[in-house]
């Protein structure tokens, strides 16, 4: 049995303790709260999960081999960095830190220590994500031509952060995924309607290697809900659309280009095909996303989403809210390491 702490038991933290707790090979030791409320309910649920406020118990508890850090994004640096210190295994939430110069420390002290650091960029463990990833290493969809994502509800709208850092780093992460690369830069336009100052709607366009683009729509004042990623191919597109009865939907629709004779006007030949639903494996997001952290600590590997992926992940969520301070101006992500 693998002993695994969890830090934070709020409503994600809930999802990630009842995930660890059901998990094959796994002994959830520990869970940390600051809110006595919360860790008496874990304490009901889960009697033999040992409970405290202190973070100072996971870490002084010699035998346990990793933590989950699900605590507010603020505190994301100061809890792992610690866990790291003491030679523990993290997977932390997204987004890992608030700042790339934070993400580049946590990159670095986990290579120190070798250590294992994961980022919870859960669509990157989500069935489908990976099938769309499959089918564009097969070559199934031609070249990615551009792909576009909509994150929208009218939902919890807060106060302390704004759409940008709170919805987009799952669709940053599946943009760099699918296309194998990172952004090299952004251009974010939003506007502050419930709270000054406090973007509501961002639309953010990245642009990668190749002059390639990928679209993010966030927002949570929109009048319906909506979670779907579009991926436009030149031999195929997909659609995951996860509000739709068929989630995965892959469309036999582009075009050719037929050879021409110099001085003649190139010929563009659209192709309208058919339309096809693939069975997709089942699985919860969550519990593939845990037990890749638990295989890693296992097997002393680097996870799929690690510290390098949390840390383009951040730079963009960075760089884009400079651009949106500055009126949507195109600002360039630089190469990091």
């Amino acid at each position: 049995m693998i002993p695994i702490g969890m830090i934070g038991a709020g409503r994600w933290g809930g999802n990630w303790i009842r995930t660890l707790a059901n998990l094959p090979g796994v002994e959830l030791r520990w869970v940390c709260d600051l809110s006595p409320a919360s860790l008496e309910k874990v304490q009901k649920q889960y009697p033999n999960v040992r409970t405290t406020t202190r973070v100072e118990d996971l870490i002084e508890d010699k035998t346990l081999a990793g933590a989950v850090v699900a605590s507010i994004a603020p505190t994301h640096y100061d809890v792992a960095s610690k866990l790291l210190e003491a030679g523990k295994d993290v997977m932390v939430e997204k987004p890992m830190t608030l700042t790339t110069s934070d993400a580049q420390k946590l990159v670095a002290l986990a290579k120190a220590k070798s250590r294992v650091l994961m980022v919870g960029h859960l669509l990157e463990y989500h069935p489908i994500v990976r099938r769309i990833k499959s089918m564009i290493v097969g070559g199934e969809l031609g070249e990615v031509l551009y792909l576009y994502c909509q994150r929208l509800n009218l939902g919890t709208v807060r106060s302390d952060e704004n759409a940008w850092w709170s919805l987009a780093p799952h669709d940053i992460s599946v943009c760099c995924r699918l296309l194998g690369a990172n952004p090299v830069s952004i251009q974010c336009r939003g506007q502050s309607i419930v709270h000054p100052g406090v973007e509501d709607v961002i639309f953010a366009t990245l642009e990668f290697p190749g002059q390639r683009l990928a679209h993010v729509h966030v927002s949570w004042l929109d009048p319906h809900k909506a979670r779907k990623l579009v991926v436009v191919g030149s031999a195929r597109s997909v659609v995951f659309d996860d509000a739709a009865e068929h989630k995965l939907v892959v469309h036999d629709k582009g075009f050719e280009r037929s050879p021409t004779q110099p001085g003649k006007p190139e010929q563009i030949t659209l192709k309208n095909g058919e339309v096809t639903i693939p069975k997709i494996d089942a699985g919860e997001p969550l519990a593939l996303e845990a037990a890749h952290f638990v295989e890693c600590i296992r097997e002393r590997k680097a996870p799929i989403s690690d510290g390098a992926a949390g840390l383009i992940n951040v730079a963009v969520l960075e760089y884009g809210q400079r651009s949106l301070e500055q009126g949507g101006a195109v600002v360039a992500i630089p190469p990091l390491q």
